[in-house]
């Protein structure tokens, strides 16, 4: 290509775009640079100097390494590239221990425990806790809450060891979760990690083979059952006593009463003897036949008399009181018919 058709060209080319100048300068193009550094500079300052705190949330100013709790929420200003913040979520959270919280499917290696009796045994945990302090929380450690994780894990392990089976499955729930939290708290302050445990319970507690767990219940079962018949029995009791002992009590009366009548009549045998051997040593051959005619008159009327015939046979048992009638009752006619 010749110099004369290239420069045609260039013209040509300069004339359809308006000319020379349609092409920017390089100070144009600097300017249109600088605005949109400067644009995005200050959009940039202008979403980074503030923050915003919610309620039941604190944060941590840290200052060029220095760290500052803020606690009131709204909204904060901050020097940007200076200040940086970090957020704490100060409300009440949790995490269970032995089963995963979201499906419910039981993890094996955080449940399985063995207890004092050396029984094997599956315990599910939920653990509560909060933040109490967010700057202890931010850099006391790097990971607070697996530390308290690891914390309760150990607490629990060590107080499930220390019961028997029967009072993890049934009566010592209430007393293992205090001794549990009592423990965590302890450790808890012994670190210093910004973290305060609210509450931990007992979700679950079960023997871990479905054999084991029917034996488990059978055994339940019989213990409500003792617990039944030891409630029915106190029942019976306390119904059956009242009744025994107005029986006994009146056992007792009647004795007192009988006690009572026999001294009395003891008493008056004795003052009768006393009379009558008092009448006894005034005449003693009077008193001796009066009493034996009064003894004759008392066993007489009972006496039966046997007549045998000679050769020792029993012919006729007369009565002795028809005797005594006939005799009474013939000495008035004979009587009369002296008087005649």
């Amino acid at each position: 290509m010749s110099g004369d058709s290239f420069r045609n060209r260039r013209n040509g080319f300069q004339t359809m775009n308006g000319g020379k100048g349609a092409f920017p300068s390089s100070g144009s193009i600097k300017k249109i640079v600088t605005i949109v550094v400067l644009v995005i500079a200050v959009l940039v300052l202008a979403f980074n100097c503030t923050y915003e705190i919610k309620e039941q949330e604190q944060a941590v100013l840290i200052t060029l390494g220095k760290a500052s709790a803020v606690t009131e929420p709204g909204l904060h200003f901050k020097i940007p590239f200076i200040q940086k913040v970090k957020k704490v979520n100060t409300t009440i959270q949790g995490f269970a221990i032995g089963y995963n919280k979201s499906t419910n499917e039981v993890i094996e290696d955080e449940s399985l425990m063995i207890t004092s009796d050396f029984n094997f045994i599956d315990v599910d945990f939920y653990v509560e806790y909060r933040y109490s302090d967010p700057i202890k929380a931010v850099y006391a450690s790097k990971q607070p809450l697996d530390i308290l994780k690891t914390i309760s894990q150990s607490c629990i392990r060590t107080v499930i060891g220390s019961y028997n089976v029967d009072d993890v499955l049934t009566t010592g729930k209430s007393e293992i979760q205090s001794s549990i939290k009592e423990m965590i708290l302890k450790r808890l302050e012994e670190h210093d990690i910004g973290i305060q445990l609210v509450n931990i319970t007992i979700q679950d507690s079960e023997p871990p083979t479905a054999r084991v767990m029917e034996a488990f219940k059978a055994v339940e079962t019989a213990k409500q059952g003792k617990e039944t018949a030891l409630n029915n029995a106190n029942k019976y009791r306390n119904e059956q006593l009242p009744s025994a002992q107005a029986k006994a009590d009146g056992i007792l009366k009647d004795a007192e009463a009988k006690k009572t009548e026999r001294i009395n009549e003891a008493t008056a045998q004795v003052e009768r003897f006393n009379a009558m051997y008092a009448e006894y040593i005034k005449n003693a051959a009077v008193t001796k036949e009066r009493m034996f005619y009064e003894t004759m008159e008392e066993v007489l009327p009972d006496l039966k008399v046997i007549i045998e015939s000679p050769s020792g046979e029993m012919q006729t048992i007369y009565p002795v009181e028809p005797f005594n009638t006939q005799t009474q009752t013939q000495s008035p006619a004979a009587n009369g018919e002296n008087m005649q």
